[in-house]
C-alpha cells in the first residue's frame, strides 16, 4: 500500500479553494510542491515550521510550477521555509518557478541580508568608565562655555546696534517684560523677603538677647539684607520664575519652528526675543531688589518688636546709624548684572532646544540651575571686588 502524500492548504474567507496557498510533500520527502496564491490574503495559517522535512538529509526539490501568484509576504514565507530546510540539514533546490517569482525571492533575500548586516554592525552601548565620563563631561562644559560666549557676543552686538538706532528697540515688549517679570513678581517676592527678615531677626535675636545687645539686631538685619541677601534672594526668585519662563517660551517656539519662520522672513530672533527680555529684566530687577530690601527690613522690625522689645520707632532711628547709602547702592548695583545673566541663560537654553517636549523640560530645568549658580558666582565676584575697593 502506497502512503498518502502530505498536504497542507489554507483558505481564508472569500478565497476560492483552487487559489488558496498550500504545499504538499511527495511520498519520499524529496519533493515539495507549492500550490495556489502565496499572497498576503491567502497565507493565513501557513508557517515555515509546518513544513518539517523529517529525519532525512537528502536534497529537496522545491517545485513552484503550480504557484499561481507570489507577493512579498509569500516570498518572505518561502524564504523562511527554505531556511527551515537548511536548518534540518537539507539542501533546497528551486525548480519550475516563474522568473518574476525568482526575482522577488532574490530581492527579499537581499533585503534580509542587508538588515542582518546592519544589525550586526550596531554596537551595544557600553557604560563608560569614571575617568572617561569625567573627561566627556568636562569637554561638554568647555563646548557649552564657548557656545554661551558666542551667544553673549551676538547679543551684545545686537544691543549695540539697537543703541545706535533706538527705534529698533521694541519698547512695548520691554514694558511687557517689566510688568510680567517685575510687577507681577511683587507679591511672592514681598512675602518671601518679609519672612527672610523675620528669620534673620529671630536667629540673631536669640544670641543678642543673651548679651543684652538687643538693639544691634537692627545692624545685623539691615547690613545683611541690603548688601547680600536682598539682591541674592531677589535674583534667585526671578531666576526660578522668569528665567525658566524664557527658556520654555523660546524652546517651544523652537519645537514649533517659529524661530525658523522668523529668520525666513528676515526678523532677527535676538532682536525680537532676547533683547526685550534682557532690557526689561535689567530695569525690573533693581526695583524688585529695593522692594525686597524694604520687605525684609519690615519683617526684621516686626520680629524685633515682638521678641526683643525694640520698638518700630527705635528700629527706624537706628537704621541710619547702622548702614549708609553705600550699603544700599552696593546691593542694588548687583541687580542689573544678575538680571542680564538670568535672562541670557534662559534665552540661550531656549535656543538650544531640539526635538520635542522632553528637550524643552530638560533645558528649562538646566537654565534655572545654571542661572542660580551664575548668580551665586557673580555675587562672590562682587564681594571680592568690593573688598579690593574698600567698600
Amino acid at each position: 500500500m502506497t502512503p498518502p502524500k502530505h498536504r497542507f492548504q489554507t483558505r481564508t474567507a472569500g478565497t476560492p479553494a483552487q487559489t488558496a496557498a498550500g504545499f504538499e510533500w511527495s511520498t519520499d520527502r524529496r519533493r515539495l510542491r507549492l500550490t495556489g496564491h502565496w499572497t498576503t490574503a491567502a497565507l493565513d495559517g501557513i508557517s515555515a515550521a509546518a513544513a518539517g522535512s523529517g529525519q532525512t538529509a537528502e536534497p529537496v526539490d522545491v517545485d513552484g510550477s503550480s504557484l499561481t501568484a507570489l507577493d512579498t509576504a509569500g516570498a518572505l514565507l518561502l524564504y523562511r521555509l527554505i531556511e527551515r530546510l537548511k536548518g534540518d540539514g537539507r539542501e533546497a533546490r528551486l525548480s519550475g518557478f516563474d522568473d518574476r517569482h525568482l526575482a522577488l525571492l532574490g530581492l527579499v533575500r537581499e533585503r534580509l541580508a542587508a538588515q542582518a548586516d546592519s544589525l550586526a554592525a550596531l554596537e551595544l552601548p557600553r557604560r563608560a568608565a569614571g575617568l572617561e565620563r569625567l573627561g566627556r563631561d568636562a569637554w561638554e562644559w568647555v563646548l557649552q562655555g564657548f557656545s554661551m560666549l558666542s551667544f553673549g557676543g551676538e547679543t551684545s552686538l545686537a544691543f549695540l546696534r539697537s543703541l545706535l538706532r533706538p527705534a529698533r528697540l521694541r519698547w512695548r515688549q520691554i514694558l511687557l517684560v517689566v510688568e510680567q517679570d517685575g510687577v507681577r513678581a511683587v507679591p511672592v517676592l514681598g512675602m518671601l523677603s518679609f519672612l527672610l527678615g523675620v528669620v534673620i531677626a529671630y536667629q540673631s535675636g536669640v544670641q543678642l538677647r543673651v548679651y543684652g545687645g538687643n538693639l544691634y539686631v537692627v545692624d545685623l538685619v539691615t547690613i545683611t539684607v541690603l548688601r547680600e541677601l536682598g539682591p541674592l534672594m531677589t535674583a534667585i526668585v526671578v531666576a526660578g520664575r522668569s528665567g525658566s519662563a524664557y527658556a520654555a517660551q523660546i524652546g517651544t517656539m523652537q519645537v514649533t519652528e517659529e524661530v525658523d519662520a522668523l529668520r525666513s522672513i528676515g526678523v532677527s530672533p535676538i532682536d525680537l526675543l532676547v533683547l526685550p527680555k534682557i532690557s526689561g529684566l535689567v530695569v525690573a530687577l533693581p526695583l524688585l531688589t529695593v522692594f525686597a530690601d524694604m520687605a525684609a527690613v519690615a519683617g526684621g522690625m516686626v520680629m524685633s518688636a515682638l521678641m526683643l522689645d525694640v520698638s518700630p520707632d527705635t528700629f527706624m532711628r537706628r537704621i541710619p546709624e547702622a548702614v549708609s547709602i553705600n550699603s544700599l547702592m552696593t546691593g542694588v548695583a548687583k541687580a542689573p548684572v544678575f538680571a542680564a545673566a538670568i535672562a541670557s541663560v534662559g534665552c540661550y537654553h531656549g535656543f538650544k532646544v531640539r526635538g520635542g517636549a522632553d528637550s524643552v523640560g530638560r533645558h528649562t530645568t538646566t537654565s534655572v540651575v545654571q542661572a542660580i549658580v551664575m548668580v551665586i558666582v557673580l555675587d562672590a565676584a562682587f564681594s571680592v571686588v568690593y573688598s579690593w575697593m574698600g567698600i
